[in-house]
């Protein structure tokens, strides 16, 4: 079937890329600009739709999944105007967890069905490389069965630079100690002049790729992101994207792609724009979830991450080019900081039914897309396995929203 609107008007602008997109041919860099500069969100929708189903079917894929996020102290907190997340190490609200703490939140994985660590935090002055290392054997040993998506690139340059190390013996060290995967956190975009303006003092978008680019290269498989949403042009987006694709020819290591919605509450950007209480719009993320996934022809799996766009966006995103629904992701903090209202976590039951009323197939996989589960003969309320949020108690288990607003849960 021919993609485009329904009324058959589809943007003139796009009716080369039709074509290409029918045929299965790349598009260029101009056409990824002629996509974000068109209105006709429909027709790109079914694009990335056609461009989505070759690839994955009517499959959606979803992990059971927990995000620890051991500090939240960050040497660059003055620098990424961007991050609510990150404190000075005596600011309000800064932590550290011990080792002993890290495992106490993780044993809420006994009573869930989890798959997956997802590890990521601050850049900490002091926490040196052995802590990670212990706490990923210590994960594996009492969580034999959960595999460790550890450690953003930004997190493995910070690390390597405190041991006077290189990022490839870093990577080593981790993978040893039982890391699967790489998180795509840190990319933000790869623009020098955005970047200067966000996140001054990161990784550089050459570093950010170098060291992906290491791990594909040690067997170690990783995520792909961009932040929009902020300062970043039309441009930018495009060149960001053809730069993991790029990447991506060169190595075949990135696994998903998810582009992720800019949050301007509790951070400096934001307040200097005068965003403070908006968010991105629906039309823009759809769009990025859409182009995306037609410019990145070569990277199996488009993401949509609930706890930003809200489980009601990420649920129409099903149709416009995206495969995954991100997961359980119990007690998500580093969005929450940033004034997300959505919920902490959502259970099986949630994200079977969200994804079954997108008209597609729940499947849920492991940090390498290893299918785990179908769901076929699946009837809410009756398998038993809600995401419990379940944890020990005190003040370095916080788990509540930041500021105070009705949840927006999208799922009826």
């Amino acid at each position: 079937m021919t993609a485009g609107r329904p009324d058959g008007r589809a943007d003139p602008h796009l009716v080369p890329i039709v074509a290409k997109v029918e045929r299965g041919e790349r598009l260029t860099r101009e056409d990824g600009l002629a996509l974000f500069a068109s209105a006709d969100l429909l027709t790109i929708g079914r694009l990335a739709e056609m461009a989505n189903h070759r690839k994955n079917g009517d499959r959606v894929y979803f992990a059971a999944n927990q995000h620890l996020n051991p500090t939240n102290v960050c040497i660059l907190r003055n620098t990424c105007v961007f991050c609510s997340f990150a404190r000075i190490p005596k600011e309000d609200g800064a932590y550290t967890r011990s080792l002993d703490e890290v495992y106490a939140e993780a044993e809420a994985a006994r009573a869930n069905p989890t798959r997956e660590f997802h590890i990521v935090g601050g850049l900490h002055p002091k926490l040196r490389l052995e802590y990670y290392l212990e706490m990923f054997r210590g994960l594996k040993a009492r969580h034999p069965q959960v595999m460790i998506k550890a450690l953003t690139a930004v997190e493995v340059a910070h690390l390597a630079r405190l041991e006077k190390m290189t990022t490839r013996d870093v990577l080593i060290a981790m993978k040893e100690a039982g890391v699967n995967t790489l998180p795509g956190g840190g990319a933000e975009v790869f623009s020098p002049a955005a970047r200067a303006t966000i996140a001054d003092r990161k990784l550089t978008g050459e570093e950010w790729l170098a060291v992906h680019r290491e791990a594909h290269q040690l067997g170690i498989p990783s995520n792909c992101t961009m932040l929009y949403g902020h300062v970043e042009t039309m441009e930018d987006r495009v060149d960001h994207l053809l730069a993991l694709r790029a990447l991506q020819d060169e190595t075949g290591g990135f696994l998903t792609y998810i582009p992720l919605a800019y949050h301007p509450d509790h951070n400096e950007l934001g307040e200097t724009l005068g965003r403070t209480g908006t968010a991105t719009t629906g039309f823009d993320d759809l769009k990025n979830i859409a182009v995306g996934r037609l410019l990145l022809d070569n990277i199996p799996h488009v993401k949509t991450h609930w706890p930003m766009v809200t489980p009601f966006i990420s649920q129409i995103a099903l149709g416009f080019g995206c495969d995954d629904l991100e997961g359980t992701v119990v007690f998500e903090r580093v969005y929450h900081e940033a004034g997300a209202g959505t919920p902490m976590w959502l259970s099986y039951d949630e994200i079977v039914t969200l994804i079954r009323g997108a008209g597609k197939e729940p499947v849920e996989r492991d940090s390498l897309y290893a299918i785990v589960r179908t769901f076929e003969d699946w009837v809410p309320e009756q398998n038993g396995h809600e995401a419990r949020p379940a944890g020990p108690e005190g003040p370095t288990f916080n788990i509540k929203h930041r500021r105070e607003l009705p949840v927006l849960n999208g799922v009826e």
